[in-house]
């Protein structure tokens, strides 16, 4: 069999958590990464990376670059080497805001491999050992899958992944600021332990979220998007958050959330008052002092995506 020497993937950026889904629940939104994985004859190297786009000259271009370590991560998987290759990123997904930049290297990554070895591994394999090298599956899955995606383990220990339905008439709303938050730090501030009525009050709302995503039920989408797990405790890294969520409930956002570990925050909102939103929290952290993007996005329904 020839293998294919060359290989274009496209990521999509990922919101997760959305208020009671911690750590289990995600969508794929509207901007992307773009990953060339090209095969070579002979380089120094074991590999050639570079990089165009928002803020390149912060990503690493040698063996620790994260899709690198993907690529390489799925040839150890297959027992091979990884191939020489040339590895050129396209970036449109903000570092280290909460958007799942690094999931979409790690799927990036893993698909590209897969390509370039002649596809030898299922997509249930792949979504497996990216959700081994993220840590959790709310970001990967949805960027490898698309849309809205809600991960569980089953008896055996395996994912089962169901695609959560996502009404056509509500917006994700993202308000990126220019400031960062690393994962760990966002991580280091939650406890170890919760009570019986903070998880029994996540997993309601949990519930009644699915069920607002699914019909744009407003009075629903408004409880839903409580949360006791992460957000209480990470609220206070994010400069200028409460006057952000006064501002985008006033301008009659469904609510606000943070997406993933933050900056980024995520309000929901009926499309036609979705332009309005944005430019609510849009102005809310400037007057903070805070330089910030916002936009309306969409759910992406396609994921990842090929070309050879």
């Amino acid at each position: 069999m020839t293998l294919p020497d060359h290989a274009i993937v496209s990521v999509p950026a990922t919101t997760t958590n959305i208020g009671p889904g911690f750590d289990c629940l995600g969508a794929a939104l509207s901007l992307r990464n773009h990953f060339t994985f090209t095969r070579l004859d002979q380089s120094i190297e074991p590999v050639q990376i570079s990089v165009s786009g928002l803020e390149a000259a912060r990503v690493k271009t040698n063996e620790t670059n994260l899709a690198y370590q993907a690529f390489a991560k799925l040839f150890q998987h297959l027992k091979q080497s990884p191939p020489l290759i040339k590895l050129e990123i396209r970036l449109g997904v903000p570092l280290a805001r909460g958007l799942g930049s690094s999931a979409t290297a790690i799927v990036g990554g893993l698909v590209g491999a897969n390509v370039l070895a002649g596809s030898p591994l299922s997509e249930a394999e792949l979504v497996a050992i990216a959700v081994d090298m993220e840590g959790h599956p709310d970001n990967v899955v949805p960027a490898m899958l698309g849309g809205c995606r809600l991960a569980a383990t089953d008896l055996n220990g395996e994912w089962a992944i169901a695609p959560v339905p996502w009404h056509s008439e509500i917006v994700p709303v993202v308000a990126i600021p220019d400031f960062e938050l690393s994962t760990a730090e966002a991580r280091r501030v939650l406890p170890a332990a919760y009570s019986r009525p903070d998880a029994v009050f996540n997993m309601g709302h949990l519930g009644l979220l699915l069920r607002g995503l699914d019909t744009a039920h407003s009075d629903w989408l408004r409880a839903a998007l409580q949360d006791r797990i992460h957000q209480p405790y990470r609220r206070s890294l994010i400069l200028g958050f409460d006057a952000v969520e006064a501002a985008t409930v006033a301008a009659g956002a469904y609510g606000l959330v943070i997406s993933g570990a933050g900056p980024t925050l995520l309000a929901l909102a009926h499309a036609d008052i979705a332009p309005l939103v944005a430019e609510a929290m849009k102005a809310a952290w400037e007057d903070q002092g805070i330089s910030v993007q916002a936009q309306a996005l969409h759910l992406d329904p396609t994921g990842v995506s090929v070309q050879v």
